[in-house]
C-alpha cells in the first residue's frame, strides 16, 4: 500500500468513527428526551452518569476538596447539600 492509499485509509477510518459517534450522540439525545418526557430531571441524570464513570477514590478526593473550598468560603452546609445534588 503506498502512502496515498494509507492516508485515504486513515481518513476513511476516522470519518467512519465520526459517523458512529454522531449516531451514538443522537441515541443519547433520544434517551434523555425519553427520560425527560417521563418526568425525570435530565441534568441530574447526567450528573449521576458522570459520577458513576469516575473512579470512586478520585470522586471521594474531589468531594473532599470541594468541601474544603466551600468551608473556606463560609458556604452554609444547606447550600452545599443542594449543590451536591447538582
Amino acid at each position: 500500500m503506498n502512502s496515498n492509499e494509507q492516508i485515504k485509509s486513515f481518513v476513511d477510518r476516522v470519518e467512519n468513527i465520526n459517523e458512529q459517534i454522531k449516531s451514538f450522540n443522537d441515541d443519547k439525545r433520544d434517551i434523555f428526551a425519553e427520560a425527560k418526557s417521563q418526568g425525570f430531571d435530565v441534568k441530574a441524570l447526567k450528573i449521576v452518569i458522570q459520577r458513576r464513570a469516575k473512579d470512586p477514590d478520585e470522586l471521594s478526593e474531589l468531594q473532599g476538596i470541594v468541601e474544603t473550598y466551600e468551608n473556606a468560603l463560609g458556604t452554609p452546609s444547606a447550600t452545599r447539600a443542594g449543590a451536591r445534588a447538582a
